[in-house]
């Protein structure tokens, strides 16, 4: 039996994180679909695009080869056969992924991929609009949120750990207006399914959020 978890959400929410945990007490396969994005991200940025062009982007992006393989229990995410891990986390990878993240052109050319890894595997998969537009018949939807004070404060944290220069109130901003860009985009906007749950992970731990994800599911699975 093939089971699909979705879980949406706005950025800094811990979708990853806790997809990732999720998945592996499951024994499912993870895609992060936002990594894919950014692989795109990192693709325009080597091609010099400028992310408002929105037909820059378009008539270039199909040049982008991305893939997801497992080495040894870690997602490796490749951009034209190079693994590009280590960049995809970056602040100028993220703001270009947001900007051409809605491009239809984008969206076009990692629907399918998404889409047959989730019809041939049991998977978990997370992102802005997995439940509403990717896998609207997921056996599961979440969606997964918290404060932007809170997300902030979290990429905050983890920044000054990578020994990166940061400002809070910038970043909160950043976080603020990233929201709004999501949510009010023509194609696919960011927004809870009809038949997600919501989780509001601010005052929750992640091994609290993991439980209460993996409640929803077995509930929903013994139906």
């Amino acid at each position: 039996m093939v089971y699909n978890i979705a879980i949406d959400g706005p950025a800094g929410a811990g979708k990853s994180t806790i997809a990732k945990r999720v998945a592996k007490e499951l024994s499912f396969i993870y895609v992060d679909t936002g990594a894919m994005y950014r692989a795109m991200a990192c693709y325009l940025l080597d091609q010099h695009v400028d992310g408002t062009d929105q037909g820059a982007v378009a008539s270039v992006c199909c040049g982008a080869g991305i893939s997801i393989e497992y080495h040894n229990g870690e997602q490796i995410v490749l951009l034209n056969k190079e693994n590009i891990n280590g960049r995809l986390r970056t602040e100028a990878v993220g703001k270009m992924a947001s900007l051409t993240s809605a491009n239809p052109k984008v969206r076009e050319h990692l629907l399918e991929l998404q889409r047959n890894l989730a019809a041939s595997q049991s998977v978990v998969m997370d992102g802005r609009d997995i439940g509403t537009t990717i896998l609207p018949n997921a056996d599961v939807k979440i969606y997964l949120t918290a404060s932007s004070m809170t997300r902030a404060k979290r990429r905050y944290k983890e920044l000054l750990e990578k020994g990166e220069d940061c400002n809070l109130e910038e970043i909160q901003k950043d976080i603020e207006e990233r929201d709004q860009r999501d949510m009010n985009r023509e194609i696919s906007p960011l927004c809870q399914a009809e038949d997600a749950v919501l989780v509001d992970s601010s005052e929750m731990t992640i091994d609290e959020v993991v439980a209460a994800i993996l409640n929803v599911f077995w509930k929903k699975t013994k139906k």
